[in-house]
C-alpha cells in the first residue's frame, strides 16, 4: 500500500499543477476525498469555496471567480455582466458571477463565489459559446456579440445604458463583426430592438 505521506504529496503536486481541485476530482485516483482538507489543515491548500481548494502558489488571475464558478458549476456559461467584464466591455466589476443555466437545471448551492443564475434555453443557451483556459481550467463564456445581445434582452434588469455602452465598445474595439452582432440579435430574438442601435453605429 502506498504510504499516506506519498499520497498527500501526490495530491499536493496535482493541486500545484491544476491550480484548484474539488474532492470529487480525487475519486478516480483512489485517494480519499478528505485529503484536500488535510492539506488545508497543514497550510498546503487554500479553501476558496465550499468543496473547492486552491494551491497557495497558484497564479491567481483577475478572473479567478470565473474559474471557481466553472469548477463548481461546469454546465454553466458565463454571461451578461460577468461576460462583459471578461471581454473588457465594461468598467464595472460585478460582485457576483453571472451564469446561464438550462431552464430545468437545478440551482447550484455554493458558499462562494456568489452566483447570479439566469435561465436560457434553445439556441440562446447553446450558441456562440467560447471556451477559454484560465488558470488551467476551461471556462465557458458567451462571445462578445452574444453577450451584447443578452444585455439587450435583459436590459430591464441590468439597464439599457449598460447594453448601449457594451454595443458601442464592442464595435469600437472590434470585438465582433456586424454579421456576428446580427446573428446574436436573431438568436436572442432582439432583432427589432437592436436594429436601430446597430444601424446607428455603422
Amino acid at each position: 500500500m502506498e504510504p499516506e505521506v506519498t499520497k498527500l504529496d501526490s495530491v499536493a503536486e496535482l493541486l500545484r499543477e491544476r491550480g484548484s481541485l474539488r474532492p470529487r476530482d480525487l475519486a478516480g485516483l483512489g485517494v480519499p476525498s478528505n485529503y484536500l482538507d488535510r492539506l488545508h489543515r497543514r497550510g498546503l491548500a487554500d479553501k476558496v469555496a465550499r468543496g473547492l481548494y486552491a494551491s497557495p502558489d497558484a497564479d491567481v488571475s483577475e478572473h479567478h471567480s470565473l474559474v471557481e464558478a466553472a469548477r463548481l458549476v461546469p454546465n454553466g456559461v458565463v454571461c451578461l455582466l460577468s461576460a462583459l467584464r471578461f471581454h473588457d466591455l465594461t468598467t464595472q466589476a460585478p460582485r457576483e458571477v453571472w451564469l446561464a443555466l438550462p431552464n430545468k437545471a437545478w440551482s447550484p448551492r455554493v458558499r462562494g463565489p456568489r452566483l447570479k443564475i439566469v435561465r436560457f434555453s434553445g439556441a440562446a443557451l447553446s450558441e456562440m459559446v467560447e471556451e477559454h483556459e484560465i488558470e488551467k481550467v476551461a471556462v465557458r463564456v458567451y462571445s462578445p456579440a452574444k453577450t451584447v445581445a443578452d444585455c439587450f434582452k435583459y436590459r430591464n434588469k441590468i439597464g439599457l445604458d449598460v447594453a448601449l455602452e457594451a454595443l458601442r465598445d464592442c464595435w469600437r474595439l472590434r470585438k465582433a463583426t456586424m454579421d456576428e452582432l446580427w446573428r446574436a440579435a436573431t438568436i436572442c430574438r432582439m432583432g427589432n430592438v437592436m436594429r436601430p442601435y446597430l444601424e446607428s453605429i455603422v
